[in-house]
């Protein structure tokens, strides 16, 4: 199985949930949806960025190719929320040709996705 480059290491910004995915007012859609079928919302961020980085190891990473930035992946995997339910997740990834972090592996995105075939499922 394929796991992200430097999924050890891989940074998690906060502020991308904080100021974008659980912010109602810039994301409702994914905001709205990680409260909705997860139990995840502003409150409670830090959890769901644990959640991911627990299981970033467990789940295939797809190369999406290079943006000239730096190489895209995606990691689409099941986690269990704050409120006990189950989606999947899709997570975006790019491994940075100029590194601005030790790794050079950054989550870009994720959101809650309709169920499809995930590996380790």
């Amino acid at each position: 199985m394929n796991i992200l480059p430097n999924a050890d290491r891989a940074v998690i910004p906060v502020e991308k949930f904080t100021e974008y995915i659980l912010d109602s007012y810039k994301s409702r859609g994914k905001a709205f949806l990680f409260k909705l079928v997860l139990g995840y919302d502003l409150s409670n961020a830090d959890k769901l960025i644990k959640n991911i980085r627990k299981n970033i190891k467990n789940y295939e990473a797809v190369f999406k190719g290079d943006n000239g930035y730096g190489l895209k992946y995606e990691v689409v995997m099941k986690l269990t929320g704050a409120n006990g339910r189950t989606a999947h997740v899709l997570t975006s990834w790019i491994v940075e040709h100029n590194k601005h972090n030790k790794s050079g592996t950054r989550l870009t995105s994720a959101y809650i996705i309709k169920k499809r075939r995930v590996k380790n499922d």
